[in-house]
This record gives C-alpha cells, sequence and structure tokens, in this order.
C-alpha cells in the first residue's frame, strides 16, 4: 500500500510503498476513505509523542472494514466506521465503564502505531472502539469527528455543560476551535472566536460566533472578551495549546467560570505557567477533554444525521499523500481557516 512516512524526528516525509497491515486479534483493517492533518500529527513529527520509527502518522479517519481479526462479533466487512482517536482496550474497568478516553492501556493510531495517512490502517479492540457511520454521512465528515468534533462535543456538552445562554469563548479558530464554535452554538451558547487569523474568523463568524478577536490588532484579549460578555466568560476552550493561549483563557473567565484544555501543551520550553492564582481566588474549574469514547457518539451522530451539526462545513481543502508529505512539517505554522482532509486514492 501507499503510505506517508518519515525516518526521523523531524526529518522530511515521504509517500512509499509498504506492506499492507494484518487485522490484530480483536481488531480490523480498515480501508481509509478519508482522514484528517491535526496539529496533533505534527506534535509527533516534532517529537513531542513517543512514537517509534519509522512512523506513518494520522489519527482521525474514516473507512470501510477490508478485514476481520479473530473474534471480532459486531463488525463485517464492508462496513463504513470511523473511530475515536483514543482506542481503549475494551477489557479495564474504564473500558467496561464506557470511559475508554482514559484507557491506561490505550492505543492511538498515528502515535502507539502506525496511523491513518495510508491506504489500509489497522485498528484494535474493534468492538469496544469502531463507530458506524450513518448513511447520510459522508467520509469526510466522519473522518473529521475521531479527534476534533468529538473532542470539541464532549468538551463542550459532557465536561463544560455549555447551556442556554451561557457566553463560551474559544481561543484558536482551527479544526477544534471552529467545531467547537459550531457545538457551542448548537447547544445554545453565546460565542466569541479569537484568533490570529482573520479568514479562520469568518469563518467562525459564518458558523454563528457573535463576536470575533483578531489577536495580532487586540493586545489583551482577556479584557475584550470581559467587555464583549459583560465581565467575563462563563466557558472558555483553549483550542491551541500554548501557555498564552491557556492564560488568556483562563483569564477571560467570569467568577466560577469553567476552562476546558483540549489544545495539546507539551513541555517544549519548560512546563507552561498557569494563572492559578485566578483559578483559586475565582473558584475557576478546569477541565481536560482527552477525545471521546465510542460509547458516547451515537447523540452526536444522531445530530449530524439530522443536520443540527454540519462537520462537512468544516472542510477547507482536500488533498493527497504527496501533499500531505510536504506540508506535515509546516502545519504549526500553516495558515488555516478549516479542516485539511487526505484522500489516500489521491496521488
Amino acid at each position: 500500500m501507499r503510505a506517508v512516512v518519515f525516518d526521523a524526528i523531524e526529518g522530511q516525509p515521504e509517500v512509499r510503498e509498504v506492506p499492507e497491515p494484518s487485522a490484530p486479534p480483536g481488531g480490523v483493517v480498515v480501508r481509509v476513505m478519508a482522514t484528517g492533518m491535526c496539529r496533533s500529527d505534527w506534535h509527533a513529527w516534532a517529537g513531542h509523542d513517543e512514537i517509534t520509527l519509522p512512523h506513518v502518522p494520522g489519527h482521525e479517519l474514516a473507512g470501510v472494514v477490508a478485514s476481520l481479526g479473530a473474534g471480532v462479533q459486531r463488525w463485517a466487512v464492508g462496513d463504513r466506521v470511523t473511530v475515536p482517536f483514543v482506542c481503549g482496550c475494551g477489557r479495564c474497568d474504564w473500558c467496561r465503564t464506557g470511559q475508554a478516553q482514559v484507557c491506561p492501556d490505550q492505543q492511538q493510531p498515528g502515535f502507539t502505531h502506525w496511523g491513518s495517512f495510508a491506504e489500509y490502517v489497522p485498528l484494535h479492540a474493534a468492538d469496544t472502539n469502531l463507530v458506524a457511520i450513518p448513511d447520510p454521512v459522508g467520509f469526510e465528515a466522519a473522518a473529521g469527528l475521531g479527534c476534533r468534533f468529538a473532542t470539541a462535543y464532549r468538551a463542550l456538552a459532557g465536561r463544560a455543560k455549555v447551556t442556554e445562554g451561557e457566553w463560551v469563548t474559544v481561543i484558536g479558530a482551527g479544526g477544534v476551535g471552529l467545531s467547537s464554535v459550531m457545538i457551542a452554538r448548537a447547544l445554545g451558547g453565546r460565542v466569541i472566536a479569537v484568533d490570529r487569523n482573520p479568514a479562520a474568523l469568518a469563518v467562525a463568524a459564518a458558523l454563528g460566533a457573535e463576536h470575533t478577536v483578531l489577536t495580532t490588532t487586540v493586545p489583551d484579549v482577556p479584557a475584550a472578551v470581559a467587555d464583549l460578555a459583560g465581565g467575563g466568560s462563563h466557558v472558555t476552550v483553549d483550542a491551541v495549546g500554548s501557555a498564552q493561549t491557556c492564560a488568556d483563557a483562563i483569564l477571560s473567565l467570569r467568577r466560577r467560570g469553567r476552562h476546558v484544555q483540549v489544545g495539546l501543551l507539551p513541555p517544549v520550553d519548560g512546563h507552561p505557567r498557569v494563572p492559578m492564582a485566578r483559578v483559586i481566588g475565582w473558584e475557576i474549574d478546569v477541565l481536560g477533554s482527552h477525545g471521546m469514547a465510542a460509547v458516547d457518539y451515537p447523540e452526536m451522530m444522531a445530530l449530524i444525521a439530522a443536520g443540527r451539526l454540519e462537520p462537512q462545513r468544516l472542510i477547507e481543502r482536500t488533498i493527497g499523500l504527496s501533499a500531505a508529505a510536504e506540508l506535515l512539517p509546516v502545519f504549526d505554522r500553516a495558515t488555516v481557516a478549516g479542516m485539511t482532509m487526505i484522500d489516500p486514492r489521491l496521488v
């Protein structure tokens, strides 16, 4: 099969012919019809995650079951499926109680094993982790759910529990940020989107953001949010993952507000400083959100199938594997206004 491979941390990825994978016991091989490129893929390429080289990245995917491993009961060859980026083991107490996203023995395609920037990808514990794609939902829309959209959905609906009329400030209008804008609006929130890219903010406004804040012209984001939201936001989401965006998000909250950290904060320059004095003094809730388990997908899928959520609107472009190999090393600096999807069938 064709796949994007890199041999060294920060090495140039290239498209190669590599052996097709075999289905692991209890798992499947999926023919990849669409896979998303995410900042998390760049983090793996940059060495911020433990990976084994050579490596094939990619963790957001949708496709068709191509083969079954021993013991798979719920799935058949030809089924249209997607999968959370965190695949639980299916055996531990966390998985048995529906919390596979924090499974201590989790597998993650594109991190713990070769991922989906390829024509085929192996997936573990299929009966625990696979999610059926309803007929009205396309492969590209489903692929975007595995990391960014599902993470945003759980962050807002499951962790922050956004309610009607609450102010929700989303810092970062990339894939997970724009997903957060759309989902917050669907939950009845009033959204403020913050980003350095005017094009991304225009997309956020089209998705329902009531206000946008351009950081290149607004030096004090928390003050701007306090003015717009009448004293601060009820909920904030850091969809970027930096010391600055995390601090801005926490300082943009009103008293007793809830902050959800979605963007990764790797300790590249030491662990980031977080304004804990504000967290304590104002009784701020700081919440993490690490994807969403497969058992929680049906509610979100039903909203997508009904047209109340439209993840396909977040897709900015679709590229082939060769373009993906060129883009990955610079993805942290890419100016994007939505999701980048890869179709492995394209050159």
